[in-house]
């Protein structure tokens, strides 16, 4: 088994399925050290976990062997989006029963023919979004891997409201944008933090699929958008 270490218990599993290449649900760990945030400073602890691949016939499971049994095969996504839904929700129930999270509320059903929408809710919700929407981020990269890895599919990831509500405060604030693009035929936006700024790329590329939209970093470090003219 490896161990690793990091700030929270999500982030300790995202680079044991990074190190192990493979999906969050192919590991089985074992929590060694939960984290603590500690009194101004002292008494801070990180997660600390001890993980590898599942076994079946005491082989370890590679990303390259087939998974266990499942329903669907890998990478027929377009067969039945019904049954893999049904299966994403199973095991992505197994998953949240592994965390220290109350949640009450798993449902998986298909958004269009490319993504499955997932919607997560309970007392913790808000554990699962943390601050500026961080851990909303890391959980939604986690099964992202593991669907579009085993599934070829993309994922529309809700919990509790949390991505319709910024979704509509992204669209008023991107108004004035919006307006000086169809003006001048460019702009920019404000700095965007964590998640809010994903929305906002996605937002305005849909709306000006002809136009240069991109990412970049002031002085101090803060990200924002830019929308020009592409160069011929």
């Amino acid at each position: 088994m490896k161990k690793i270490e990091a700030t929270t218990l999500e982030n300790a599993l995202i680079e044991a399925s990074k190190f192990f290449n493979c999906s969050i649900v192919e590991l089985e760990y074992e929590i060694i050290q939960n984290p603590q945030k500690g009194f101004l400073g002292f008494g801070k602890k990180n997660a600390i976990i001890c993980a590898q691949p599942k076994k079946t016939n005491q082989t370890p499971i590679k990303q390259t062997s087939t998974p266990k049994p499942q329903p669907i095969p890998q990478k027929e996504s377009s067969k039945d989006l019904n049954q893999i839904s049904i299966q994403v929700q199973k095991e992505l129930q197994e998953l949240l029963q592994l965390l220290p999270y109350k949640i009450d509320e798993v449902i998986v059903e298909p958004y269009n023919e490319n993504t499955l929408y997932i919607k997560i809710d309970g007392e913790d919700s808000a554990l699962l979004i943390g601050k500026e929407g961080y851990r909303y981020k890391a959980f939604s990269y986690l099964i992202f891997n593991w669907v579009n890895h085993v599934y070829g599919l993309m994922v529309r990831l809700e919990i509790a409201e949390f991505l319709k509500n910024q979704e509509e405060m992204i669209a008023n604030h991107l108004m004035p944008v919006i307006e000086n693009i169809k003006t001048y035929g460019k702009a920019q936006t404000k700095p965007l933090d964590g998640v809010l700024a994903h929305i906002a790329l996605k937002q305005l590329r849909e709306q000006f699929p002809d136009k240069y939209i991109s990412f970049r970093i002031n002085q101090e470090g803060q990200r924002y958008i830019i929308i020009n003219e592409f160069q011929h």
